[in-house]
């Protein structure tokens, strides 16, 4: 497991993902010191982000395909974010 901030903000989503799932695993198991415990729930937080960060950064790239009247293709747009 990576140790610093920057660690977090190379690792893709996959990576951060699995290892906030495993941090949670182990809080929830509660088998953790105290110091440990806090530890990990900082990086747990700091993993949450970069996961919501790297979604973001997905769902700007993500575009839908617009269609003219005749249900041609006119080009794409970016998506709605509702």
């Amino acid at each position: 497991m990576a140790d610093n901030p920057q660690d977090i903000t190379a690792m893709p989503f996959e990576q951060a993902l699995a290892e906030l799932e495993k941090i949670v695993s182990d809080l929830e198991r509660g088998n953790v010191a105290l110091d440990q415990s806090i530890a990990l729930y900082e990086r747990g937080e700091a993993l949450k982000r970069q996961c919501e960060a790297l979604l973001k950064n997905a769902e700007a790239r993500v575009e839908k395909i617009t269609q003219g009247p005749d249900g041609a293709a006119l080009g794409t747009a970016p998506l709605d974010a509702d």
